[in-house]
């Protein structure tokens, strides 16, 4: 296992008191949310990526000599963070934390909690660009979760220098990558695709991450993951405490444009409190299927 350690800092949530906690509120949208990452996991990716280019100065200068250091004691290791390093066919070589088990194993095929082979694709990115970063999810120590991961990594002297971190929150990626499973869940058989949507354990559930199903016609909510509640009711009546119809907006540009992306926010379902999120949102056979992610 690669104990990456999770993000330590988290931002104070937004303090809005919105009807029981179900309505949403407009956050000001600064751009596609990946130009503006949350604070917490800025400062995590700033210390990681600070690590990493201290590991790989090391290795230029002194080849596979640096490996030695790449332990707790060797002095790369930052609080919660430490480096790895892998050899270009798959072999762990080195780390600064209890993954050190790994080390002389062929970890090219071991998959992430998802069976997800993200250390191939850490392979194969290195040897096609020589460095990069992989998303994907793996046990969480600290609090005994599978929680999303994030590792960056650059090949330097024919060794494969890496430092992870745990994401504070589900990341754009994995909003995007449910939703295009939902959607095809939808073409498939909407009626299936809303019973799963909203089953406890099911695949369309995980974290803070959830799939809405609204009838573009009628706005009446068809599929609800974090609010089961709020089916068979017309989401248009939902608005924003200055009045703005936020579901009303989404079939609007759903149905000039047939997808699209929006900032405001909503209750999430794991803190309990209202967090700003960014939503995309598709229009499927007459309906807005959409799937968000919390950024603060």
């Amino acid at each position: 296992m690669l104990p990456f350690v999770r993000a330590a800092s988290r931002l104070l949530m937004l303090g809005l008191a919105v009807g029981a906690g179900l309505l949403p509120a407009v956050a000001a949208a600064a751009g596609p949310a990946e130009d503006a990452p949350r604070l917490s996991e800025r400062w995590d990716e700033k210390r990681a990526t600070a690590l990493l280019g201290r590991a790989v100065r090391h290795v230029e200068e002194k080849g596979e000599a640096a490996l030695a250091d790449f332990t707790r004691e060797g002095g790369y290791v930052d609080r919660d963070l430490y480096v790895y390093a892998l050899a270009p066919d798959g072999r762990f070589l080195a780390s600064g934390g209890s993954s050190v088990a790994l080390v002389g194993q062929n970890v090219a095929e071991h998959k992430d909690a998802d069976g997800k082979p993200f250390f191939r694709e850490i392979l194969d990115t290195a040897a096609a660009r020589g460095e990069g970063r992989v998303e994907y999810r793996w046990l969480n120590p600290a609090d005994g979760r599978e929680e999303p991961k994030v590792t960056l990594f650059r090949q330097v002297r024919g060794i494969i220098v890496a430092v992870g971190f745990y994401a504070p929150r589900a990341t754009p990626a994995e909003a995007r990558a449910l939703l295009e499973r939902a959607v095809e869940a939808v073409k498939r058989d909407p009626a299936a695709a809303a019973g799963e949507f909203q089953r406890a354990g099911g695949p369309f559930l995980r974290d803070d991450l959830y799939v809405f199903v609204v009838d573009m016609a009628d706005g009446r909510t068809l599929a609800h993951g974090a609010s089961p509640a709020l089916v068979g009711r017309d989401s248009r009546e939902l608005r924003d405490p200055k009045g703005k119809a936020i579901i009303t907006d989404m079939i609007n540009v759903a149905s000039r444009k047939g997808a699209g992306e929006m900032d405001y926010a909503w209750r999430n379902p794991t803190t309990g409190k209202i967090e700003s999120k960014h939503t995309y949102f598709r229009a499927v056979d007459g309906r807005l299927v959409g799937v968000g992610y919390y950024t603060r």
